[in-house]
């Protein structure tokens, strides 16, 4: 495992050098990943827009920013995901600015489908489910794991598929509409509890 996640650091890129693939990629009508198809493209175009967004008025609470003036241990946060994936479009953001206003974090970015070995480990429910972060120590043990949704997202998704069996458009609409309302704080609240829950183990 470790030869894994530490050969896939190798080839991890910043938010920013994730932000200028995509729009590259986009500017080629593009997405990420060997399979391309009008609808990828589409999603990567709308996410891109999404990001963009929330770049520039997601905010972070003070909650949020005392948790993580707590962390001491250098951390590196890997995350797959591919730029047509909507969980991630909305997640990535918050991470970022989480990451960038906290000394001892470094957010890395791989691509799913150029790392399945590296995603293969981290299966959720079976599935290759994306964003997908692993929280690494200055060692490259694997510390904890988030995603691909926020807790309360999940929660949705699981009563909605046990009701109708599958998700369909409607449901990832509606979904992206309360990603909207809830403008980051359940992603927050995520990890302020991720982070209370390693300083517990380093204590």
């Amino acid at each position: 495992m470790k030869k894994i996640i530490e050969n896939s650091l190798q080839t991890a890129i910043s938010y920013k050098g994730y932000r200028s693939l995509v729009r590259n990629l986009l500017t080629e009508g593009k997405s990420t990943g060997p399979e391309q198809s009008e609808d990828l493209t589409n999603y990567s175009m709308l996410n891109d827009r999404r990001m963009k967004r929330l770049d520039k008025t997601i905010k972070i609470s003070e909650e949020t920013i005392q948790e993580f003036q707590k962390v001491k241990q250098p951390q590196t946060w890997l995350v797959l995901t591919e730029g047509w994936c909507g969980d991630a479009a909305q997640s990535l953001p918050i991470l970022n600015k989480i990451a960038s206003d906290t000394a001892n974090i470094d957010l890395k970015i791989v691509l799913r489908d150029e790392n399945l070995d590296l995603m293969d480990l981290f299966l959720t429910n079976g599935g290759r489910s994306i964003p997908k972060l692993i929280a690494l120590d200055k060692d490259n043990n694997v510390l904890d794991l988030w995603g691909p949704r926020p807790t309360i997202a999940t929660k949705m998704v699981v009563a909605y598929k046990e009701k109708n069996g599958a998700l369909d458009p409607q449901f990832k609409q509606d979904l992206q509409v309360w990603y909207n309302k809830d403008k980051g704080k359940s992603v927050q609240e995520d990890f302020v509890n991720l982070v209370a829950k390693l300083s517990a183990q380093e204590n």
